[in-house]
């Protein structure tokens, strides 16, 4: 068992994330702000490491505009020693990698456009990791996209998309029950249908339930990961008290947490917190899971643990 937490670390004063308008764009910028992004990647990292800190959500916006016709910069050759590095890294210390593209990606959208450019985001998506030459066990999660008023045409619709992606992208991608539209048991038949891992988000869940307990929902998500893909990843939050229904909380419940614990075991699982205050929320969280016989301690280097 890995802990994580997604994209930013609030306490060291630097982001993987930086950006700029599309309107602003050169090759120079590009390659600038992707060499600072890189940079700073690779200081959370560390920084993880210190606290056990073992699973991590690499932003989106690590390298901008690579999805878009605009980046000419062959950024996977420029900055081929650096992801290598990073990756290495990774590798060293048994860490865990994922990547969660935006709600604009939508594979089972209704135009062709949109689905065509959520491909090419994929392939992005897929080429990160690839450059860091991480093994399966580094995934893509989305979600299932859009009902368009007809949920069932719209999940083969789904199906229908997956069968038609690059292999390397097929490889890393895991979908996810949300919290408005797509289930667990809705995710476990497209998995049923094409063979895609489900991720189990917890806090979705409880919002959008299809009445399985918590203990049976990983247990039925565990049985959807292949050997290569690693062990199970889950997302985890608690409501946020008085806020609107499905607002993530803005720190850990460690007593919640330690219920969530008990109820999953012995289960082995990866945990992503999707809490708002990122790494404090981490470090509390390996604090309590320390106690429990799936945590995972840091690999000594030149060991891999990842799966």
């Amino acid at each position: 068992m890995k802990i994580g937490y997604p994209c930013i670390n609030r306490s060291i004063g630097c982001t993987s994330g930086r950006t700029f308008r599309l309107a602003s764009y050169s090759d120079e910028r590009l390659e600038e702000t992707v060499r600072e992004n890189l940079r700073c990647l690779h200081a959370i990292l560390r920084e993880n490491l210190k606290g056990s800190i073992l699973f991590f959500r690499i932003t989106s916006d690590l390298v901008p505009f690579a999805s878009h016709p605009v980046c000419t910069v062959p950024w996977q050759e420029t900055f081929a020693e650096t992801f290598q590095e990073i990756g290495r890294f990774i590798r060293e210390h048994g860490m865990r990698i994922s990547m969660h593209p935006d709600q604009f990606v939508i594979i089972n959208a209704k135009d062709p456009g949109i689905v065509e450019r959520s491909i090419a985001e994929l392939r992005y998506h897929a080429a990160v990791l690839d450059a860091m030459h991480l093994d399966w066990t580094a995934k893509i999660q989305v979600h299932v996209g859009g009902v368009y008023g007809d949920r069932e045409a719209s999940m083969k619709r789904f199906a229908s998309e997956y069968s038609r992606l690059d292999e390397d992208i097929v490889r890393r991608l895991v979908i996810e029950n949300d919290d408005s539209r797509y289930t667990l048991a809705d995710c476990l038949r497209i998995h049923e249908e094409t063979g895609i891992p489900v991720l189990f988000d917890v806090f979705h869940h409880q919002v959008n339930p299809s009445g399985e307990a918590v203990a049976e929902a990983v247990d039925l998500c565990t049985a959807t990961w292949r050997p290569e893909d690693g062990i199970l990843m889950t997302d985890y939050s608690t409501q946020m008290p008085g806020g609107r229904k499905g607002r993530h909380a803005e720190s850990l419940d460690p007593a919640l947490f330690e219920e969530f614990l008990a109820e999953t075991a012995p289960a082995d699982m990866d945990i992503m917190l999707e809490i708002k205050d990122k790494e404090k929320s981490a470090l509390r969280a390996v604090g309590i899971a320390r106690r429990d016989g799936r945590w995972s301690r840091p690999a000594r280097s030149g060991h891999n643990d990842v799966d």
